[in-house]
């Protein structure tokens, strides 16, 4: 299928060329207005990176208002607080598409919380717009996944490590999908590459005491932490690792859930030296990220920070606006039908949507956490990385038969 390029500066195609909308389009009301879904967890332990992903959809939401709307509408955000429960995400989630009777959903964070909303999803055949890096092994005809593919985020940044040297990974995750499946992929991947798996911990969602562990990563002297705790564990974990003296100079950490705005909470001085690994920092150098910084600091503050997450929300709308536009309709099926083979100047660089799986292609980057609190990237590929969800051109994967986890 051909390619269609979007670019984000000439956000005008919204208000271009189509002045009504067609016979048999959904919401097709006289109403000037459409409803959209903000799903996100405002409270809890997840708020710490989910307000964040909210803002740049609404700064989105905001900018493609300001150029025409989208078939003519004005968006309107319906917001939802998923509350950094999965079941609370499932019973809002439900709430958008039925009573509110949103066109679309942007939301979630946790493989758990989307895990939670899949299905309903799914039964009432709506579209969620899923911006975070996951674990993979997933490609629901509901979800559109703004995020990396475990080919995009956590296989490279292993292979990273081994290049540099590494031999010795300690494995340390919060206790949910996302980090028992991304560990069970890096387990077989150091395998095959004749690698160490020197320990493995997990952490529950709201667990702030961390010195058992960190004395067990002591006592098997790993060279490197792989780290897939998210929310307010973070916070806790570092600042107990700091309490200790433990630097990145001692054990290097490379993590998949720290990016700007956790940075800000924890602390650049705790922070400094470590590795992450996403497809965007507030760093990179485009065009297109320099507009989109300035635009989210205007809004929300000097002092906020974007983040790869937040970009990614932030490509979610712009993309459903063109699939919407391109469909002439907002009807679900035809929106997808549009969207395959889509592409937009993102703030990170070129994105397309795989028509076959609804995954990005995006450019893999290794980042360094600088004392200035924000993260330069050390490491990318010469070109976007094509998404493999269930890693099937990686022998190794194919080899030790990973399957999902529930």
């Amino acid at each position: 299928m051909k390619k269609k390029i979007v670019k984000r500066a000439a956000c005008t195609f919204l208000a271009a060329a189509i002045s009504c909308v067609p016979v048999g389009c959904s919401n097709e009301s006289e109403s000037d207005e459409v409803k959209v879904g903000l799903l996100h967890s405002l409270t809890g332990s997840m708020a710490i990176s989910e307000v964040s992903v909210r803002d740049a959809e609404l700064l989105a939401i905001e900018e493609i208002n300001a150029a025409g709307g989208v078939l003519g509408k004005q968006i309107v955000a319906v917001q939802e607080d998923g509350a950094s429960d999965p079941s609370t995400f499932a019973t809002k989630a439900e709430k958008l598409i039925d009573s509110d009777e949103v066109v679309t959903v942007f939301g979630c964070w946790t493989s758990a919380s989307r895990k939670a909303v899949k299905q309903i999803f799914e039964d009432y055949d709506n579209l969620l717009w899923y911006p975070v890096q996951y674990e993979g092994m997933e490609a629901s005809s509901n979800i559109m996944y703004m995020g990396a593919a475990p080919n995009q985020q956590i296989v490279p940044a292993i292979e990273y490590l081994i290049d540099q040297g590494y031999e010795n990974f300690f494995l340390l995750g919060s206790d949910y999908v996302f980090p028992r499946t991304a560990n069970m992929i890096i387990t077989a991947q150091l395998e095959a590459a004749g690698c160490n798996v020197v320990g493995e911990e997990y952490a529950a969602m709201d667990q702030t005491e961390f010195s058992a562990i960190i004395s067990k990563i002591e006592e098997a002297q790993p060279d490197v932490i792989i780290n897939t705790l998210n929310g307010t564990g973070n916070v806790s974990f570092f600042k107990q690792m700091d309490e200790r003296n433990i630097t990145a100079d001692d054990i290097m950490t490379m993590s998949f859930s720290i990016a700007e705005e956790e940075v800000a909470a924890i602390g650049a001085d705790i922070l400094q030296g470590h590795m992450v690994s996403w497809n965007y920092y507030q760093t990179t150098e485009t065009e297109e990220n320099t507009k989109f910084v300035e635009a989210y600091k205007a809004k929300f503050g000097e002092d906020r920070v974007t983040s790869d997450p937040a970009e990614a929300a932030y490509i979610a709308v712009y993309m459903w606006a063109a699939a919407c536009e391109k469909a002439g309709s907002f009807d679900v099926d035809a929106v997808k039908e549009a969207a395959a083979g889509l592409s937009f100047e993102a703030p990170e660089g070129t994105v397309t949507i795989n028509g076959e799986n609804q995954h990005l292609a995006k450019t893999v980057r290794i980042g360094q956490i600088s004392e200035d609190g924000l993260i330069y990237e050390i490491y990318a590929t010469d070109a976007p990385v094509e998404p493999d969800p269930y890693l099937t051109t990686y022998q190794w994967a194919v080899d030790a038969g990973i399957q999902p986890l529930e």
